[in-house]
């Protein structure tokens, strides 16, 4: 048993920014940014959601701590490690993101 609290403590621990974007259309565009704990930057974290926002054609919409705000710590899920440990960061689609 010991063992296995080892491996939960090696597992990266990460931040979820909970993020809300008016849209070019007018419509709310809902996600999370994904990032390692350390990154404490919001500079960094809006960089990331900013980065997100020119692959959904919203380039130039307002990213600010008016629309992300930091929510909570958790474990990184196996989904989102390989794209954290790539890019830096993974986006949640929550609502209207497409």
């Amino acid at each position: 048993m010991a063992q296995s609290n080892i491996k939960t403590e090696i597992k990266m621990k990460v931040a979820v920014w909970d993020t809300y974007v008016t849209k070019k259309d007018g419509s709310i565009m809902h996600f999370d940014i994904i990032a390692p704990e350390e990154i404490k930057d919001t500079a960094v974290i809006y960089g990331y959601g900013r980065e997100y926002l020119k692959t959904k054609g919203q380039e130039g919409q307002p990213l600010t701590s008016k629309e992300c705000r930091f929510c909570h710590i958790e474990t990184v899920r196996p989904q989102w490690e390989a794209e954290i440990k790539q890019k830096g960061y993974f986006i949640i689609e929550m609502e209207n993101c497409k």
